[in-house]
């Protein structure tokens, strides 16, 4: 050790100490610099995140915009396609019409045109799932069909549909309309 060095020493160890006791000492620059440099990456990182929150919300404010608009639609045209084969059958009921009108109308040609709109009609509903319910000579099924009388029949079981008066309908097997029958009670009836 040079005697300059031994002097700097010997000045260390004799000053006073100026911390207080139980204080650590005073953190060198370079560890509040790094300290600095954590938070301001810490500040970054927690705007990215907060950016990222705002955006993330704006996305779902926009999904559910978007979903509430569709399903406006949804309802609002649901039956576009249904509309579009109901009018081919108004467009052949209307050329019937004008057919039975004119002079000289064809009651065979009439027929054979009502048949076939029919079909068409009957084609553009099972299209779209509406089943007919028409019973004749089934059981009496309660869940399908609404009795309006009973008539005596001893050539058929009990609760046997005898007329379909007007057919049922189903809607992708849920009932829209059930059929409206006459029923078998079995026998004649009894006179009192």
């Amino acid at each position: 050790m040079t005697p300059e060095q031994q002097i700097q020493e010997e000045d260390r160890a004799e000053a006073p100490d100026t911390s207080a006791p139980g204080q650590p000492e005073a953190a060198p620059a370079s560890a509040t610099e790094q300290l600095t440099a954590l938070l301001e990456d810490a500040r970054a990182k927690a705007d990215e995140h907060f950016d990222a929150l705002l955006r993330a919300r704006a996305e779902m404010e926009n999904l559910k915009r978007r979903h509430a608009n569709e399903l406006e639609k949804a309802h609002k045209f649901a039956l576009d396609g249904f509309v579009r084969e109901l009018l081919a059958v108004r467009d052949s009921l209307e050329l019937g019409r004008d057919a039975a009108r004119g002079e000289g109308a064809d009651l065979a040609g009439l027929r054979e045109g009502t048949d076939l709109t029919l079909k068409l009609l009957t084609d553009a509903m099972s299209k779209f799932g509406v089943q007919p319910v028409d019973p004749q000579g089934q059981p009496f099924n309660p869940d399908y069909h609404q009795a309006m009388t009973m008539q005596p029949r001893e050539d058929l079981p009990p609760n046997t549909v005898v007329t379909v008066v007007q057919k049922g309908y189903l809607l992708n097997g849920r009932l829209v309309r059930p059929a409206l029958v006459i029923v078998s009670s079995g026998g004649q009836p009894q006179q009192a």
